[in-house]
């Protein structure tokens, strides 16, 4: 029997590829968000598993010694630092021409989840090209095509971001679509209509069971939001599957009510004033305003330009979690989908927030909110190998992130010289990776 298992083993170190692959970054200065210090000339070496798909930093330092046989990756002219965070996108809204028109109600009543789930992979694609490794995707993906990108990605069949995903959102009758008695069915797929207590535990079980990462609810979406009770509920419902909440908020008594219920974060600015910060910094909830930047295609007026700019100033001053997110759900000619969601630190740039600090908050402040610290995220021995590179540091100039250079995902090479190269990514899973949910 012993010969036996000696034979497998031996057969088993033979086969190509099923030994761990390592690669031996050489950083010629590495950012720590964190901190918002750079350390010069380091190495972090990467071990990557094919059998799985999975990665771990092994070592990082300047005194550590390049292993034999590492693929060595010389980064030594460039400024390297930790994956970005998209903590609040719809990947499977389809392109439309005005951000916020009518042109959604098309992908709602017109596009199937099918082509939702192929236009949410060239989204993912497009955001992991400009850095992002974590996105929130938080809802109207047609019939779970979040949880089937999700899925592909986890089995290595298609390159993208890390996403911690909703399903359907949750909302009282009529979710954030105008119904008509001849169509009230319209709202489904893009929302679960739940009203009751029995509804809403019934819908957050039904998006988990699906794969549904986060539970999100539109808190306040019709003239009967969601009482405090009932917002309590969905917190407590979804801890019990381990999950957060993550709550769409539009109007102040909304927002107020979400805050004392404790949902996780408070997502869109509009409604949150200085009073409701107040509240969320004390509890510790945080806030993706999703700060669409005045240009010409945002169609953002002066008032609303300088009242965002004072809400998110008041946020960063009263100590408020703050998370980058975009909800860049829309087409803007000359940009892609990954440029598009960069073009929001100009938001925060006019807000005055400093450089180092909006770093932090695409970074460390996203990795929080999606609960990876102690698995991926920071440059640390033990996590996951989530890296990026740029020509200039982005502790001086955030501007630097709109050309990032190189992009490793999971210890696979993504994007090399401002170039993407994914062929390595699209490999068989291992056999039980259909079985996740």
């Amino acid at each position: 029997m012993r010969r036996i298992i000696a034979l497998l083993f031996a057969l088993l170190v033979a086969i190509p590829g099923a030994r761990a692959q390592t690669s031996a970054i050489l950083a010629g200065h590495l950012v720590d968000p964190e901190t918002g210090t750079v350390r010069e000339d380091q190495v972090i070496v990467v071990d990557r598993d094919p059998a799985t798909g999975t990665s771990r930093i092994v070592a990082v330092g300047s005194e550590v010694t390049v292993p034999p046989g590492a693929e060595i990756i010389d980064l030594s002219d460039q400024w390297v630092l930790p994956g970005l965070v998209d903590a609040h996108d719809h990947l499977g809204i389809t392109y439309k021409e005005d951000p916020e028109s009518w042109y959604y109600y098309f992908t709602v009543i017109m596009d199937s989840t099918p082509l939702r789930a192929i236009q949410s992979f060239s989204t993912g694609f497009q955001k992991l090209a400009s850095g992002f490794t974590i996105v929130r995707d938080l809802g109207n993906n047609g019939l779970y095509a979040d949880t089937a990108l999700r899925q592909a990605i986890e089995m290595g069949w298609v390159p993208g971001p890390t996403m911690i995903n909703s399903g359907i959102i949750i909302g009282t009758f009529g979710g954030q679509l105008f119904e008509t008695p001849e169509r009230e069915d319209t709202v489904y797929p893009e929302y679960l209509n739940a009203d009751t207590d029995d509804e809403i535990v019934k819908a957050i079980r039904r998006n988990i069971h699906y794969g549904g990462k986060v539970v999100k609810v539109c808190v306040d979406c019709q003239a009967y939001p969601y009482t405090v009770d009932q917002l309590k509920l969905f917190v407590s419902e979804a801890a019990n599957a381990g999950q957060r909440v993550s709550g769409h908020v539009q109007t102040v008594e909304g927002a107020r009510r979400a805050a004392e219920a404790g949902l996780w974060s408070l997502d869109h600015d509009r409604a949150l004033t200085p009073e409701i910060h107040t509240i969320m910094a004390e509890k510790g909830i945080f806030r993706a305003g999703t700060e669409t930047p005045k240009a010409d295609w945002s169609r953002v007026t002066d008032a609303q330009w300088e009242a965002r700019l004072a809400g998110l100033r008041d946020a960063y001053e009263k100590g408020v979690l703050l998370v980058f997110s975009t909800d860049a759900d829309y087409y803007i000619p000359g940009m892609n989908r990954g440029e598009l969601s960069i073009e929001f630190i100009e938001s925060w740039k006019a807000a005055g927030i400093p450089d180092p600090e909006i770093l932090k908050v695409m970074t460390i402040n996203g990795y929080r909110i999606s609960e990876t610290m102690d698995t991926r995220g920071p440059i640390k021995v033990g996590l996951a190998a989530d890296i990026i590179a740029t020509a200039d540091n982005p502790l001086e100039d955030i501007e630097a992130l709109r050309d990032v250079r190189f992009v490793m995902k999971d210890g696979l090479v993504f994007k090399r010289d401002g170039v993407v190269a994914p062929l390595a990514f699209f490999h068989n899973g291992p056999a039980y990776g259909w079985r996740k949910r």
